[in-house]
């Protein structure tokens, strides 16, 4: 079993374009040419692809955002956007792969924390974040998303 996950370039572009979500997904996260548009505008993000086996089977969006200053910590590492596209859902690709990104954004940006927002109605995601141990903190981001945390 293969894991990797790759930045976008002009070579996985067109691809990762097409990665999508189930209909009744579309209200919990921003497509990918949205991710890719809010990439452009603001350095911080990394936008990725996930690759099981050599096979492109999500996309995911995290980076460190200076703007946060906690305990010294100077700055927050976000996973911004993560998801399975819809062809691959329900195989257990999404414990694979959010296991690999905790542990990657560990090691690339030497963090104690990683955060997320999500809306508490999206039950599957928040059960798959729970499970990673992922809890809320009392904020909000500013689309009224709660925020979760994890403690490395």
């Amino acid at each position: 079993m293969t894991i990797e996950i790759k930045a976008v370039t002009e070579e996985n572009r067109a691809d990762i374009l097409a990665l999508h979500v189930s209909e009744s997904q579309t209200s919990f996260i921003e497509t990918v040419e949205k991710c890719l548009q809010d990439a452009e505008d603001c350095r911080h993000y990394q936008p990725a692809g996930l690759y099981f086996n050599g096979e492109l089977v999500g996309f995911a969006m995290y980076g460190w955002f200076p703007e946060y200053d906690e305990e010294n910590q100077n700055g927050r590492v976000w996973l911004d956007r993560f998801f399975i596209d819809e062809r691959y859902q329900g195989r257990g690709l999404g414990k694979l792969m959010l296991d690999a990104l905790i542990r990657h954004l560990a090691r690339l940006y030497d963090c104690r924390r990683i955060y997320l927002s999500l809306f508490e109605d999206n039950v599957h995601a928040l059960r798959l974040y729970q499970r990673f141990s992922f809890i809320f903190n009392g904020e909000l981001d500013f689309n009224g998303e709660k925020v979760m945390v994890k403690e490395l």
